[in-house]
């Protein structure tokens, strides 16, 4: 981590100092399985105070020390719906829970693929698109170098760091992280943190 820590300091100024401003690279890691990615599909356009009272509650509901797909399954629709869940999120996670349950979706292949594997094998899962992946690659796999362009604490936080006059595009945060490469995550949690929101990690 030191070494990703220098390298962002010595090749952004403006990451620099929000890593002068942040302090210590805490990201809360979580185990690459079923339950982060439920736990991912949940958290979805969602501010993160609501999300967890949510996945406390599906949690509760299925009974489990860690969600199985053969837990969420055994839940009536009904039942995730009163937790909180969307008619759209409940469909998302009882397929995910299907796939894996058949054998579609193989959580153990994953440590040894590369990002883009990932992205394809994860959103093949209805309600599971190229955002979710990535961070299921960042806070599970612990991928060093990915950019979800698309998000939008992202976005806000680099149009505040770097002085933006409206949110940037995708073409413009890839060139802007041509700097942070090959420590884009790190580079995107300190982003995250700069906006005090506590939403991610």
């Amino acid at each position: 981590m030191r070494s990703a820590l220098k390298h962002l300091k010595k090749s952004d100024p403006v990451i620099a100092a929000i890593i002068q401003r942040v302090g210590p690279y805490a990201m809360q890691y979580r185990e690459p399985g079923f339950e982060t990615l439920v736990r991912s599909i949940v958290y979805q356009q969602l501010s993160g105070r609501v999300a967890s009272v949510i996945f406390a509650r599906l949690h509760a509901a299925a009974g489990e020390e860690q969600l199985t797909p053969a837990g969420i399954m055994k839940l009536r629709p009904q039942q995730m719906r009163k937790a909180g869940l969307s008619a759209q999120k409940t469909l998302y996670i009882r397929e995910l829970a299907k796939m894996t349950k058949r054998g579609a979706v193989i959580f153990e292949n994953l440590t040894d693929a590369d990002d883009t594997a990932v992205i394809e094998h994860l959103t093949q899962v209805k309600g599971i698109g190229v955002w979710t992946a990535q961070m299921f690659l960042m806070f599970a796999l612990r991928r060093a170098d990915v950019l979800p362009v698309a998000d939008l604490g992202i976005r806000t936080a680099i149009q505040r760091a770097y002085g933006l006059a409206e949110l940037p595009k995708a073409t413009e945060i890839e060139k802007i992280a041509l700097a942070w490469r090959p420590y884009s995550s790190i580079a995107c949690w300190y982003l995250w943190r700069s906006l005090d929101n506590g939403v991610v990690g």
